[in-house]
């Protein structure tokens, strides 16, 4: 089987690359295991192929079309969409933003339709979609509301891929993550950054700027729990999906100062100390329009997970990265 994975130089990318390399294998549209034989990381740098014959990486610009064209062929059975600017950059960089998070997204669907092929394509949609006055918790048809360009931009990247789908054109699967955390490396431009941040930093004994208040509620899932989440939602049956393609992935609900009491139980109390409160209006704009809890039920009922709780997430976390604490 050939997979293709845009955005194949991410955390993400890189992470679920080498999850696939280690399965060796995926469920092919009748769900029965197939070898991977080719794996394709596409990415505007070029991405780690772990000394790997099976990897294949490509540079290049994902809104040029002849850059898809180069990466999906007839023989390319499944897509992993992960390439994106992310919330703050898409902001602040209108013209960016709709490029890749849209133009992209709807030249990649067009490549596949003209293939003729069918492939599966999982598109990693965002909790940005929603925003406005939102219930309780948020249900898998509540009306798309996005308050930022990034939200809009896969809004519409969702409508796109569910009529590709139902025209036939590809089988395709949007999963809308939450707010992933703890990702490792440094802050990046997104909104949520701080989410990883205010627990990646003052483990690794610097100190972290949280930029919304404490009760400010978000939607999480650790990035173990996310590339599962992937490849299950790759796998799963389009019977079971039918016309709705969408759906929002398991997570834990929590508030910030509840995932600083977290650091505080699983690192102890001067590691929490070294986050400094600085509320930054734009970014609690951003992330105060987003849910904070959602009904998963749906996805749940197809084989999805997330993780327990928040503590576990940062337990996993200390172990993934190898991180001492006191």
């Amino acid at each position: 089987m050939k997979v293709l994975i845009t955005g194949g130089a991410g955390f993400l990318g890189q992470r679920l690359a080498r999850e696939l390399l280690a399965r060796g294998s995926l469920k092919d549209a009748q769900g029965m295991p197939q070898a991977l034989t080719q794996l394709v990381l596409l990415d505007v740098v070029e991405a780690h192929d772990f000394g790997d014959s099976r990897v294949r990486t490509e540079v290049g610009d994902i809104a040029e079309r002849s850059v898809l064209e180069r990466v999906i062929d007839s023989d390319t059975a499944a897509i992993f969409h992960l390439a994106a600017i992310v919330s703050g950059q898409a902001e602040a960089d209108f013209d960016l933003g709709m490029r890749i998070n849209l133009d992209a997204s709807r030249l990649l669907l067009d490549v596949c339709r003209h293939r003729g092929h069918r492939p599966r394509v999982v598109f990693t949609s965002s909790v940005a979609v929603y925003g406005g006055n939102l219930p309780e918790v948020v249900q898998n048809d509540t009306a798309l509301n996005p308050q930022s360009s990034y939200g809009a931009q896969k809004a519409i990247a969702e409508l796109l891929l569910n009529d590709y789908s139902r025209r036939g054109f590809v089988d395709g699967r949007v999963l809308r993550l939450p707010t992933i955390s703890v990702r490792p490396g440094r802050p990046n431009a997104a909104a949520s950054s701080f989410a990883s941040g205010i627990i990646r930093e003052p483990l690794n004994g610097e100190e972290a700027v949280c930029p919304v208040d404490g009760a400010t509620r978000l939607w999480l899932l650790s990035p173990r729990q996310a590339i599962e989440c992937l490849i299950a939602g790759l796998e799963l049956d389009a019977a079971a999906l039918g016309n709705q393609r969408v759906l929002n992935l398991p997570g834990i609900s929590v508030s910030v100062d509840e995932m600083v009491a977290a650091l505080r139980e699983v690192a102890g109390d001067e590691v929490a100390k070294r986050i400094v409160w600085q509320p930054d209006e734009r970014v609690t704009k951003i992330v105060g329009s987003w849910p904070g809890r959602w009904d998963t039920s749906r996805a749940e009922q197809l084989g999805l997970r997330g993780d327990r709780n928040f503590a576990d997430v940062i337990r996993g976390y200390i172990a993934d990265e190898g991180i001492q604490t006191p």
